[in-house]
């Protein structure tokens, strides 16, 4: 199998968790009425995760900081908290549909703008017509599957 082919299935299975990993930390705050501790559980099973994975895949590591690398680089955690507290928050009152098709036209904002003007260092590629166009169908989609939004079918 291709590198494109395995990248594209692996991100895939990984959006397909989005949703699922939404619906049950949502489904745990609500019991739980916290979805602070919600999130406080979900971050504690990922770090033993993440963490068993690091020692067995790769030792334990010699440094966590990097002088080379730039402090900003390190503050990926900061809007992984902020998406846990909001879609645990959220998605119970909203709905989860509502709620990821609003994370994913945000995601297609972003990533667009991240493309357009080669933010933190990735590689530029510039919003053509034909990115606008397909960026709006994309947007429009988005809306399409929406079943509870304000002015959305019920």
């Amino acid at each position: 199998m291709n590198n494109s082919l395995t990248y594209a299935l692996l991100m895939l299975i990984a959006g397909i968790g989005i949703p699922v990993m939404a619906t049950l930390n949502g489904g745990l705050g609500a019991r739980l009425q916290s979805p602070a501790l919600a999130a406080t559980i979900l971050f504690f099973v990922a770090l033993v995760l993440a963490f068993s994975y690091l020692i067995t895949t790769e030792g334990f590591p010699e440094t966590v900081f990097s002088a080379d690398v730039p402090l900003h680089f390190y503050f990926g955690g900061f809007f992984v908290l902020f998406y846990i507290l909001t879609i645990t928050w959220v998605a119970p009152r909203f709905g989860i549909s509502n709620s990821i098709a609003f994370v994913l036209l945000g995601q297609l904002i972003a990533m667009s703008l991240i493309d357009h003007f080669g933010l933190m260092g990735v590689q530029k590629f510039a919003m053509s017509l034909k990115r606008l166009a397909g960026l709006g169908v994309m947007t429009i989609g988005v809306f399409l599957v929406l079943n509870k939004a304000p002015g959305g079918p019920r």
